[in-house]
């Protein structure tokens, strides 16, 4: 079988450069991004918001040429509006300020922490003083504290004095933590689970009950 010669086609010149893509990419961007700009923007007309421009309803060829004139990018922010709204600014400022703003939320957040404490059916004053001290501890940290007496064998047959025991820890801790459930009993454990008060909340309790007393004695009496 004869081959074919192989002919080369002809040499792009050295100076040559690649065509433009139909993205004017002002600010820069990544694959991870979700916000389209520029000329990934697909809607015939947009709202435009932003500092020095004036806010409005723009045809998109218009609303380009505003962001280039200033150098900036042209960003849609909510796509599912009628019309759509697209702000004018610097893509990688546009994208700095979100990931500020996702940190602080973040930061916002407080994650659910919950400490353990065991008791046993028949514990001594000197244990239950020790543990009333730690969860006092728990609570002011702001986590929950999840207590339980956990009977083995046949300690099973003082499961009421559990009880007692677990009401008794939730009343002591009644100024630092508010009771979630009643002693619950599943298998060999008996639970409840406390939820830390708010600072201050007793303070305005107090307050409270002092306003609407001093209120009380502003009220004129009939005669």
């Amino acid at each position: 079988m004869n081959k074919k010669p192989y002919r080369p086609g002809p040499k792009r010149p050295s100076n040559a450069t690649r065509p433009k893509g139909r993205n004017r990419k002002m600010g820069g961007k990544n694959d991870q991004d979700t916000n389209a700009i520029n000329d990934e923007i697909r809607a015939s007309e947009v709202r435009l918001v932003g500092d020095n421009v004036e806010q409005g309803i723009y045809p998109i060829e218009e609303a380009l040429k505003i962001a280039e004139g200033q150098e900036l990018d042209l960003i849609l922010i909510a796509p599912q509006a009628e019309p759509p709204v697209c702000r004018v600014m610097d893509y990688q400022k546009f994208k700095f300020q979100q990931r500020k703003h996702a940190k602080e939320q973040k930061a916002k957040s407080t994650k659910l922490v919950v400490k353990e404490i065991r008791f046993g059916p028949q514990t001594d004053e000197h244990d239950y003083n020790f543990k009333l001290k730690h969860a006092i501890g728990f609570l002011k940290e702001g986590a929950k504290v999840k207590s339980y007496v956990f009977f083995k064998g046949r300690s099973i047959l003082f499961k009421e004095q559990g009880e007692v025991l677990l009401l008794r820890f939730a009343n002591d801790l009644e100024e630092y933590g508010k009771l979630d459930q009643m002693p619950v009993l599943e298998g060999k454990r008996m639970t409840i689970m406390l939820s830390p008060k708010k600072p201050g909340g007793k303070k305005k309790e107090v307050k409270d009950a002092d306003d609407s007393a001093a209120q009380q004695d502003n009220t004129p009496t009939a005669e």
